[in-house]
């Protein structure tokens, strides 16, 4: 038996990752650990929380002690590591957090791995390392581009992308790093940019956009990230990065247009704010290394937006009690010209 450490799986990527791999492999044992944060949901796993070869483990990935002790109970042959603050603008707020969880954190774990000894630990990134490219279409993030992180949370995560690599050097600890593009899909938590214009779209509310909305990302389904980071998983040579990009640059304001339309509401929604400190123009990725190992997306953004609309409008319910409260009082805070 095949025992899985999936770290974040709460959250919204590896929530779906959680998701995929029990569907994939019914063989595997899959352990979800995570320490439930604002972002952490367990509802979104009300469908397999009975399932044999489902566990969840309620552990902060900076507890050194409880980390050594369930890696020393349930034996882990892989660890996939997404756990981490991920909201730029919750960084610039407070980035005390971010390298607490994920510097600290991520060395905990590879600490734990060494010790334990594992076949993989898989740690997910982001593109933001890079840093940002210019508006010239041919550009691209390679394997190869150096790391620039311009915000907090970028930093902090280029700085636990180098412990990973560290740890490989030094202790010869297998492991991969793969760096996506923006991801979209069900159970994004509302705070990002698709999940909260189709929410505040519904309600018939304002949607900020940033500056003048020119800002470009690529944009990748999150299950063609789970796909992708199954492969490298299994597949990927030890010590290398793996770049995933959905082929999708969009401009911010081009997908909140989008999403607009769909929904049959007015342009009038929308609602230019203060620009963010620091925000990167464009992003854009070049995944032939991770192509030539046997991946390809298989969602195009038109499919991919139009599902996730729908999903949003299908569970309301999800959503709706998670705008309530203290995220109404943050959203208020930070797009408040």
């Amino acid at each position: 038996m095949v025992n899985i450490l999936v770290t974040g799986g709460a959250g919204f990527i590896g929530g779906n990752f959680v998701q995929y791999m029990l569907k994939k492999y019914p063989s595997y044992n899959i352990y979800n650990m995570d320490y439930l944060t604002y972002a952490g949901d367990l509802t979104k796993h009300e469908a397999i929380e009975n399932m044999e070869n489902y566990f969840f483990l309620k552990v902060d990935i900076s507890n050194r002690d409880g980390i050594n002790t369930i890696f020393k109970e349930y034996k882990f042959d892989f660890v996939v590591h997404f756990a981490a603050e991920s909201h730029v603008d919750r960084s610039i707020t407070d980035p005390g957090i971010f390298v607490q969880t994920n510097v600290v954190g991520t060395q905990v774990l590879l600490d734990a791995a060494k010790q334990f000894g594992i076949t993989k630990f898989v740690h997910v990134s982001t593109d933001e390392v890079y840093g940002d490219l210019e508006f010239d279409p041919t550009t691209f993030f390679t394997e190869d581009t150096p790391l620039q992180p311009n915000s907090p949370y970028s930093a902090s995560k280029a700085s636990s992308d180098l412990l990973v690599r560290a740890y490989h050097e030094t202790f010869d600890l297998p492991v991969n790093i793969t760096r996506c593009s923006n991801n979209y899909g069900p159970y994004h938590f509302p705070e990002k940019l698709i999940p909260l214009t189709i929410s505040r779209v519904l309600n018939d509310q304002t949607v900020p956009i940033y500056g003048d909305g020119r800002n470009i990302r690529d944009w990748l389904h999150v299950i063609d990230h789970c796909s992708a980071i199954d492969l490298v998983m299994h597949k990927g040579i030890n010590g290398e990065v793996y770049n995933i990009g959905g082929h999708n640059e969009r401009t911010n304001l081009e997908v909140v247009k989008t999403i607009i339309k769909t929904l049959g509401k007015s342009e009038e929604l929308i609602e230019y704010v203060t620009d963010r400190l620091g925000h990167d123009k464009r992003y854009a990725i070049n995944p032939t290394k991770l192509e030539q190992l046997g991946w390809n997306p298989t969602y195009t953004f038109e499919t991919g937006i139009a599902q996730t609309i729908q999903w949003y409008v299908d569970n309301k319910k999800w959503w709706e009690q998670i705008i309530s409260g203290e995220y109404k009082n943050y959203f208020e805070k930070q797009y408040t010209n």
